[in-house]
């Protein structure tokens, strides 16, 4: 049975994800970039401090989730740990653009403010991310509100890597890292207000073991979170290596950053509605396997174009089919969440958004790991004015080869999706 959401409170509700991007967004596009190339830590340094990241997060993601799913507050499952870890999480953030250390004190302080980063974040977000199918409970409802989340994630996305070079450019790192911090509280507060939910959901019952056990026996999720895994790997990477590519593929100004991801994600806003209709009329799966290709064939010219305004006209097409991808993901999974409450009696949103992000974390960390490797093993010197040829073209390689090569993998697991075929994009609920 559904809720009840008026307009306003799905746009709070959904305008939560512009904080959930921005953050995530301007930490993969600017983190690595910032302690390598502007502090100067060793990038081997920086790929343990985020493999280790990415594990705690791993762990983190399917524990918290089990907790969501399994104790209910006065206040409900979900609500009271976006209240309460949203303000810390914002400050957090914050002091990630700050290093209160210098030399190998600061890969120190680097590791424990993203792990201390990396707790909040999973804590707010998994919570905010597990609400989504409690909420909207039809394709059509999910669809559309899907539609306005990710046009609201897109922005913090425009927000998190086209915006930031505009800003430490002129005031320096620690006020652009005030001025998202603060922002990023705001739209948190917004979508707890927009927030409610199904008290009538049955809870889960089973022990921590028991209940992944239950969740990996579920093969449209493993098909899934597979699909995902691939897919996620491509956004880490692309916002991650344009700084690299743009200037020193490019030998652009850092203005020519936010051009380029700026016109990736304009384009993909109003493009969001456009994949929401398709998703209506030929199903999730079948308009998911489109993006894919629209995303992937896109990509392609980055391994060869030379001039800035090449690279503009390639990144507004990326645009189209990255809006179709980020659109789906939400809806694929409350789909795979339908079908498991009806083999188990049980809604498990939580579960099942942490042991995604289980696998998810691993896909950031190989990108970290991926750009270490590429710019130790090609010759690549922080803040040379020239790189060597090898070094261009393992940029290049980061930018579009690797993400193709992963994005065909994506292709063959949501070709094995096979849920919901038989069912159509009637408007009836899904569980």
């Amino acid at each position: 049975m559904g809720i009840h959401i008026t307009p306003a409170r799905k746009t709070a509700f959904t305008s939560g994800n512009l904080s959930s991007n921005l953050m995530a967004q301007m930490f993969s596009a600017y983190i690595v970039y910032y302690y390598v190339d502007v502090l100067g830590v060793r990038p081997g340094l920086i790929g343990i401090a985020m493999v280790i990241h990415g594990i705690l997060g791993a762990i983190l993601n399917p524990l918290f989730g089990y907790v969501s799913d399994r104790f209910r507050t006065r206040w409900g499952r979900r609500v009271p740990y976006i209240a309460f870890g949203m303000i810390p999480l914002a400050a957090v953030f914050t002091l990630l653009w700050f290093p209160l250390s210098s030399g190998m004190g600061l890969f120190w302080y680097f590791l424990f403010i993203v792990l201390l980063y990396d707790v909040l974040y999973v804590l707010v977000i998994l919570n905010y991310s597990a609400l989504f199918p409690e909420m909207f409970v039809t394709m059509k409802e999910r669809a559309s509100a899907s539609s306005w989340k990710q046009m609201f994630g897109i922005i913090g996305m425009i927000a998190g890597v086209a915006v930031p070079p505009l800003i430490y450019d002129r005031y320096g790192w620690g006020a652009m890292g005030i001025i998202f911090g603060i922002t990023a509280a705001l739209f948190m507060g917004a979508l707890v207000w927009g927030s409610r939910e199904n008290e009538l959901a049955a809870p889960d019952t089973f022990g921590l073991w028991q209940s992944v056990v239950h969740t990996f026996s579920n093969r449209f999720f493993v098909i899934y979170v597979l699909g995902g895994f691939f897919v996620q790997l491509t956004f880490a990477l692309l916002p991650a290596a344009i700084p690299f590519f743009t200037k020193y593929a490019l030998h652009a100004e850092e203005s020519a950053n936010s051009i380029l991801l700026g016109l990736v994600f304009v384009t993909a806003i109003p493009c969001v509605y456009v994949w929401a209709r398709w998703t209506n009329r030929f199903g999730p799966r079948k308009t998911m396997l489109a993006a894919i290709v629209c995303y992937a064939v896109a990509l392609a010219p980055l391994l060869f174009v030379i001039s800035p305004a090449a690279a503009y006209v390639t990144g507004a097409a990326i645009g189209f089919g990255l809006a179709g991808i980020i659109m789906l993901l939400d809806v694929l999974l409350a789909e795979v969440i339908d079908e498991d409450e009806r083999r188990t009696g049980a809604r498990r949103e939580g579960m099942y958004f942490g042991m995604n992000g289980f696998i998810i974390r691993f896909g950031v960390s190989l990108q970290a790991v991926v750009m270490s490797l590429v710019l130790e093993q090609s010759g690549y010197v922080a803040n040379a004015p020239t790189q060597p040829e090898a070094a261009i073209i393992g940029i290049r390689l980061m930018l579009a080869g690797i993400p193709i090569l992963s994005l065909v993998l994506a292709f063959i697991c949501f070709y094995c999706y096979r849920l919901g075929a038989a069912r159509s994009s009637n408007g009836h609920p899904l569980g």
